[in-house]
């Protein structure tokens, strides 16, 4: 089992950075694709960034393209995130599976998650 604990989110004026961070402890050497997601209300859960264990590759959604960087460190998952807009007001989540990624991925690849850290942005 891999445990997922995220932070950094918050409320934050539109235009405004976040970090968000996620600390992974448990089996890690199950975790060889780490990434973020995110579930506004009423909408679908969506994948933000991913990247495989060895931090090189690094895959993002066409919103997220520009504005956030991901990046791992040891067992701790980043997602720098610039230029913040209303529309990225959403629940954040960490997740983790026991595969490689060569993508983004969907949410149901992923076999470990968070419980989340909310990100409002307010124009």
């Amino acid at each position: 089992q891999v445990q997922l604990v995220e932070s950094g989110g918050g409320p934050v004026q539109s235009g405004g950075s976040l970090r968000l961070s996620c600390t992974a402890s448990g089996n890690t050497k199950n975790m060889y694709c780490i990434g973020w997601f995110r579930q506004a209300p009423g909408k679908a859960r969506e994948g933000v960034a991913a990247t495989p264990s060895d931090g090189r590759s690094k895959y993002y959604s066409d919103s997220a393209k520009g504005r956030f960087t991901i990046s791992l460190d040891k067992n701790t998952l980043y997602l720098q995130m610039d230029n913040l807009q209303p529309e990225d007001t959403a629940t954040y989540y960490c997740a983790a599976r026991p595969a490689w990624c060569y993508t983004l991925g969907y949410g149901y690849e992923y076999d470990y998650w968070g419980q989340g850290t909310q990100v409002t942005v307010s124009s």
